[in-house]
């Protein structure tokens, strides 16, 4: 034992002794060189997998091992950053070494002088060992926040002395922070001087930039940290008439900034002038800036959208995921008279949107104009986006984008009929009427559902008189129509009685015009009413709230209220409810949840399945006659056996072709369609495709 200790020892000591005091630039730029040398052609890996596969052996020189080597090249190597190539990694280890203290590493220089504490840290080195001591079991955070706290009750006088101590040291930092970059110029990073213009601040930036010398004087102890986070919360609780002035300015300022710009571009032609400025402002800033220089706010697209809005700003105690549920409750609680008054509301605001928005962009420049017209087109696509994912707004008059019309199923009679009068020969479907074609709306459908619109608004008396005047009083306020407005509604005011009238009876008219049309509108015609299911179960509420929302609204005791205060009173009333009497109404949903359930299992068993749906049928399909019997079954006859289906792509394989066949057999004979079709067409049978039973 004791022998191999010393031989272990003695090998120890030979090696320590072998390995130099310390590498000097030389032998590091020698290493860096020997290790580029053995790289492999073509180096593509990370710079671990290729130094993982290294034979440091190679690389030794001198009184150098493979060993030394390796561990001065991890050294060296940790200094850099490694998200390249080890090929690429030497370049920069070669500068590194050429220069250690460049960069951020420049701080670590030994002549670098050292910056000067802050009054605070001046007060908290004094004074950490003593309270240390007084109270030992407290962590070093504790004994930080208990420091902190002293400093801010310190008084002006004492505080003082520890800031005139910094501003001694601070001034003595910076004549040795010259004195250094005069005896180290190497060191100091040289920026490249361009011509090119200073690319504009934000609002923020530049406000920040402002404050901030004051803060600093304010409070001379502040960290970086410290201080981009308080003047963050001074710049979030500006107001906007203040922020209106920072974001003027950096609009001028991006003006000047591209005015520089396309002069820096004609004197330099071979820059690329292609890079997108990017605008100082934010969306919110710019939405700001807009507002103050009169951008009116765009209503809601809809009748719907403007209840909703309205309704929503009083249900702020309503959880968000019941808010949409509820509006679409109360919108579909409502009578059309109720339903067409936010309706008409949502045009007149449109209408009078409209005349502001040009108001607006006329008072606009031409840039300026031409921003304001690209964000108009891409709000209109997003809202028609917006529209038709909407199932309310696509019900709304004013929608511009209607979803597909859904296909109606055909009856089992429409489709054999229309199968047997289309199937017979050339001169008998001449004679006949047109087959009936399910594959789109006919052209009479498509009209009467453009005449489905609600028409016109009716019209109040002072509306009616309004708009005959609105030219006159206009003219008089200069175009400015909120005066105009308030003029004519004054002037309405004090109109006596007698003057009224001719304009009431016009209105009474209207109403009577707008209800007679409404009730031509509503009257459906026979067989295009949606079918009901007999039976099936109501469903119940989802909620608490909600349940106790319907309980209000259908006992009749908030009819006294508006609708906007019904929402309201109803919101009052259940945030006075103790716990115990919600509770108890999400018990009575969960019971009524599970009775749902149970009830509409049942009434699905109970049911009967529904008929197969019928193929339809393609008039392009070829035409086949022989001499089959009215008695013979589809799948009888040899043209349309399953051995003829890859012939024709207009009918999908149906496993009820059987079924089909028998009951066409049936019309053919026994019903009285069978007398209606002419010889050749019972000669020549229907030309359905079918497949066998399965």
């Amino acid at each position: 034992m004791n022998g191999s200790s010393n031989i272990s020892s003695a090998s120890q000591t030979t090696r320590i002794k072998s390995e130099p005091d310390e590498w000097s630039k030389e032998d590091c730029l020698t290493l860096l060189e020997r290790i580029r040398g053995l790289l492999p052609d073509g180096d593509a890996m990370k710079y671990k997998t290729t130094e993982s596969h290294f034979d440091w052996e190679k690389v030794c020189f001198g009184s150098f091992t493979g060993d030394m080597c390796k561990q001065k090249w991890q050294k060296v190597s940790s200094e850099v950053r490694k998200y390249r190539t080890m090929t690429e990694l030497i370049v920069d280890a070669i500068e590194f070494v050429k220069n250690p203290y460049k960069g951020k590493k420049l701080k670590t220089h030994p002549d670098f002088p050292k910056k000067p504490l802050t009054p605070y840290f001046r007060f908290f080195m004094e004074k950490r060992a003593k309270y240390a001591k007084i109270h030992p079991e407290m962590s070093n955070l504790d004994l930080t926040k208990i420091l902190s706290k002293k400093y801010k009750e310190l008084p002006e006088k004492k505080k003082q002395k520890y800031i005139t101590e910094f501003q001694r040291e601070k001034e003595s930092f910076e004549k040795n922070m010259a004195r250094f970059k005069e005896e180290h110029p190497e060191l100091m990073e040289e920026r490249k001087k361009s011509d090119l213009p200073e690319k504009p601040k934000t609002p923020q930036q530049l406000w920040y930039n402002h404050e901030k010398k004051t803060y600093m004087k304010l409070h001379p102890e502040v960290s970086q940290k410290e201080l981009k986070e308080a003047l963050r919360r001074q710049w979030s609780q500006l107001s906007d008439k203040r922020r209106l002035k920072w974001i003027s300015k950096a609009l001028e300022l991006q003006k000047d900034y591209e005015d520089s710009m396309r002069a820096y571009h004609e004197a330099h032609p071979d820059v690329n002038s292609d890079e997108h400025v990017r605008s100082v402002l934010t969306k919110a800033e710019r939405q700001l800036k807009d507002k103050f220089d009169g951008r009116p706010t765009k209503p809601p697209p809809n009748g719907y959208s403007l209840y909703c809005a309205e309704l929503m700003v009083n249900m702020k105690d309503v959880p968000s995921t019941e808010r949409m549920v509820l509006c679409s409750k109360q919108w579909k609680m409502m009578t059309q008279k109720e339903k067409d008054m936010f309706q008409k509301r949502c045009e007149q605001k449109k209408k009078q949107y409209d005349i502001d928005l040009q108001r607006f962009l006329e008072s606009l420049p031409e840039e300026e104009r031409d921003r304001v017209l690209t964000e108009e087109k891409l709000g209109g696509a997003k809202l028609a986006v917006g529209v038709a994912s909407s199932p309310h707004r696509a019900k709304s008059p004013s929608s511009k984008v209607r979803a597909p019309q859904r296909v109606q199923p055909l009856s089992w009679l429409q489709w054999l009929t229309s199968c047997l009068l289309v199937s017979g020969c050339e001169r008998c479907r001449e004679a006949e009427p047109e087959p009936w074609a399910p594959a789109g709306l006919p052209k009479e459908r498509r009209d009467a559902k453009k005449k489905n619109k609600l028409p016109e608004t009716p019209k109040t008396a002072e509306e009616m008189w309004q708009q005959s005047v609105i030219g006159d009083y206009l003219a008089k306020y200069r175009s400015d129509r909120r005066k105009a407005q308030a003029a004519m509604e004054a002037a309405w005011k004090s109109m006596e009685k007698k003057e009224k009238i001719p304009w009431i009876k016009k209105a009474a008219e209207d109403q009577k015009r707008y209800e007679r049309e409404l009730l031509e509108m509503r009257a459906p015609p026979a067989g295009q009413r949606k079918p009901k299911f007999d039976g099936e179960p109501k469903k119940p509420p989802v909620s608490g709230y909600q349940m106790f929302s319907q309980e209000l609204l259908t006992n009749g005791e908030l009819n006294h209220f508006s609708l906007k205060e019904r929402m309201v009173e109803i919101g009052k009333r259940w945030h006075k409810l103790t716990q115990s009497q919600k509770d108890k109404y999400k018990k009575l949903v969960e019971e009524q949840q599970v009775e749902y359930k149970a009830e509409l299992e049942a009434w699905v068993k109970v049911r009967p399945p529904p008929p197969p749906p019928p193929q339809r049928y393609n008039a392009t399909t070829p035409q086949h006659h022989n001499t089959t019997t009215p008695r013979q079954t589809l799948s009888e006859q040899p043209h349309l056996t399953s051995a003829n289906t890859h012939k024709h792509n207009s009918w999908a394989p149906c496993k009820h072709s059987s079924l089909l066949s028998s009951l066409l057999s049936c019309l053919l004979v026994s019903s009285p369609v069978s007398s209606l079709l002419s010889p050749c067409l019972l000669r020549t049978g229907p030309s359905i495709r079918s497949s066998p039973a399965r």
